[in-house]
């Protein structure tokens, strides 16, 4: 297979350019920075339009005998998942120079379907929240299109991915604290949005501003360039029994994931701990921490092949320690040291996937693509299992104890993928790469 010739592309056609040699590299510890906190940032505040509704109880509502709370978060993750896979297409064709004005776009776009949330009367104003979650499920695509090709991407990405680890437990207290104010719940979500309008033109403007990878980056990560159909269909052509391994894993700890998040009052109580607020915020905070640092650290392996394996080595420590927690409990492990490393059994994997796979993936091929493609290509996956996460919601939530089906459904994780990041591991050892 050979490198695809890169000297003669049109700017147009490359996902963020190149830079120099000089200039943005000889600054590169402050734009990086600069970068991370920026993307975190602007991912944060994406959450304030997505997940302060959910503070809310709308007691006394309902649609066809279902909570109307549930109708909201279901229409809303619906809305999100169809916009994983439109996704597929827009976030691997788009060119750097419309990144920015893109990202504000959807974001206003979403702002304006809470307004009408709180202007439509129930339960008809449940449509809104389809289209607030329609376009906000392209906005991490967008914001990584300007961190992705770079030696530095692991840290730059590790950042960003912390941002969606802390913030839906604290875009979740803002709303709260609205409702404290005496905003109605109708009208909370579109408020809580507004607060965070202006750090978001600063993150999405400060992003804008981001240097493209230079030429050193180019020479490490590959050059990352806009994808037509065929270069989709010819990437996964190629490749397409390691990356269903491992789409087929990242699928198992997204429905997981949803589960700990959806269900965490019920999983502290069944382990015997409060199911505070403040609980649940420390142990993410205590995960996100260890992610961060355990991930971030795959900036320092240069080689890509080494790199991309040894991702999916912290994929499996991920499970083993996954494995370590739910063998414990029985032992005496305590709720919180429980829930702690479940989560970041979980959070290993799932940000190995979106900090360091795809993008050492494409280092080490060289072929034509973007991280983009990829991991929109995971996510669609993903959240479609989330929705019938959702939808299968309704079987459990009347549990008393639920923890034995949580604890159940990590034994099914941690087989499954442990059996995907192997089969992966065998199929990429036994491709020739180009670098």
């Amino acid at each position: 297979m050979l490198r695809p010739d890169l000297s003669d592309k049109h700017p147009d056609e490359t996902v963020s350019g190149v830079a120099s040699a000089e200039g943005p590299a000889l600054r590169q510890p402050l734009w990086a920075v600069w970068a991370v906190l920026a993307a975190f940032g602007t991912y944060f505040c994406m959450y304030a339009f997505r997940k302060p509704f959910t503070a809310a109880q709308y007691e006394g509502l309902a649609w066809m005998g279902i909570a109307f709370k549930s109708v909201l978060v279901t229409s809303q993750v619906i809305g999100y998942s169809i916009s994983k896979f439109i996704g597929i297409k827009v976030i691997s064709e788009m060119p750097a120079s419309k990144r920015a004005v893109t990202l504000l776009g959807l974001i206003g776009i979403s702002e304006v379907a809470l307004i009408l949330f709180g202007i439509v009367p129930p339960p008809w104003n449940a449509v809104c929240m389809f289209f607030n979650g329609l376009p906000l499920g392209m906005v991490f695509g967008l914001v990584m299109g300007f961190l992705e090709g770079r030696r530095v991407t692991e840290a730059l990405s590790a950042g960003l991915c912390a941002s969606f680890i802390l913030a839906d437990g604290a875009t979740k207290s803002v709303g709260a604290w609205l409702l404290g104010m005496g905003v109605t719940e109708f009208w909370m979500p579109a408020a809580a949005g507004g607060l965070f309008i202006i750090p978001l033109i600063v993150g999405v403007g400060i992003l804008a501003r981001t240097p493209p990878p230079d030429k050193k980056d180019v020479e490490a990560r590959s050059e990352r360039v806009l994808m037509t159909r065929q270069d989709r269909w010819l990437l996964m052509r190629r490749y397409g029994f390691g990356l269903a391994m491992l789409i087929v894993m990242y699928l198992l700890v997204t429905i997981l994931r949803s589960i700990r998040a959806d269900f965490a009052t019920e999983i502290w109580i069944g382990l015997g701990e409060p199911a505070a607020p403040q609980t649940f915020t420390t142990s993410e905070i205590l995960v996100a921490l260890g992610v961060v640092a355990i991930n971030g650290s795959m900036v320092w392996v240069r080689d890509n092949k080494r790199a991309f394996n040894l991702s999916l080595l912290t994929c499996l420590a991920g499970f083993l320690l996954l494995i370590s927690a739910l063998i414990g409990r029985p032992a005496g492990l305590g709720g919180f040291a429980f829930m702690v490393m479940v989560g970041l059994g979980l959070y290993l994997p799932y940000v190995a996937v979106h900090a360091t796979i795809f993008e050492r993936l494409l280092a080490m091929t060289r072929e034509r693509g973007n991280v983009g493609f990829l991991m929109y290509l995971a996510d669609s996956t993903g959240y479609l299992g989330y929705v019938g996460c959702m939808l299968f919601k309704g079987a459990f939530s009347h549990q008393q104890d639920f923890l034995p089906f949580f604890t159940t459904a990590c034994w099914i994780t941690c087989v499954l993928s442990i059996l995907c990041i192997a089969a992966s591991m065998r199929y990429f050892s036994g491709q020739r790469l180009n670098s």
